[in-house]
């Protein structure tokens, strides 16, 4: 019991100790809220683009892995879960080895005029590519909890395939899905490595909050504790909402489920 405490104390006194200390009388400065406004409207836009990008490419791969058996499925399950343990800023290496302006893809399409590195965009490719594998393990072990039965009762009644996933995998994976969507959120807004590497850090076209928060801290100290107050402050909402998602996900799931392993076959 003392040792769990004395985890749990380790844990939250840093971050109780940004509102202790923090100056909350600078929030009434000009500059300050002007940056906040500025670093955390281009981290939500991003990251809420980057999620919605993850769950429509990333939700058919997420069903396909839980419901399809296929050769080399371990393989494809390690490379996409791969950017989980990748450095943040290995990522932003080779995104911009690959896409940057002489890059292996990027000197093509900048022959068209098209160039991702060091914009917008770039900062959403950093995003989706350390952040998507969070949303894609948790659909898949959602989708991969639906009984057979299920689908095959759907199937039974002349549903398609596409009316069986909406009508049916779709209420059951619901909460899982939102939970998964939630985590791949707060770890898209609070990226920094691999967007200061491929997307640079250019005050109100690529600045993000955390990389705000570097630049701040270098400049005056307790407007960067400011900045990260807010940027915890955001974090522990999306943490507490997750939470209420993940808590009765598998409820459903659990219900439907109540049958033999001969039924499951």
């Amino acid at each position: 019991m003392v040792w769990s405490f004395g985890f749990v104390l380790l844990l939250i006194l840093p971050l109780a100790a940004l509102y202790v200390r923090a100056p909350f009388r600078m929030v009434r400065i000009v500059e300050c809220c002007l940056l906040v406004r500025e670093a955390m409207s281009l981290s939500l836009s991003t990251s809420l683009t980057a999620t919605a990008l993850t769950f429509v490419f990333g939700t058919p791969v997420a069903y396909t892995l839980a419901r399809v058996s296929f050769r080399g499925r371990r393989l494809v399950e390690a490379l996409i879960e791969l950017p989980l343990t990748l450095p943040p800023v290995v990522a932003g290496v080779a995104l911009l080895l690959v896409f940057g302006r002489r890059g292996l893809v990027g000197q093509h399409l900048a022959v068209l005029g098209i160039e991702l590195s060091f914009t917008r965009t770039a900062v959403v490719m950093a995003q989706f590519m350390v952040a998507s594998p969070y949303y894609i393990k948790a659909a898949t072990g959602a989708f991969a909890m639906v009984p057979e039965s299920l689908l095959r009762a759907s199937r039974t009644l002349g549903a398609g395939p596409f009316h069986t996933f909406r009508r049916v995998v779709l209420p059951l994976c619901r909460n899982g899905l939102l939970a998964g969507l939630a985590m791949t959120w707060s770890r898209a807004i609070g990226e920094f490595g691999a967007t200061i590497m491929f997307a640079g850090n250019l005050p109100g076209r690529t600045q993000t909050m955390p990389l705000a928060i570097l630049t701040t801290m270098n400049q005056n100290l307790h407007a960067g504790v400011v900045l990260s107050v807010a940027m915890l402050t955001v974090c522990l909402l999306v943490f507490v909402v997750a939470r209420h998602l993940l808590q009765p996900a598998l409820d459903p799931l659990n219900r439907a489920g109540r049958e033999s392993p001969e039924e499951r076959r």
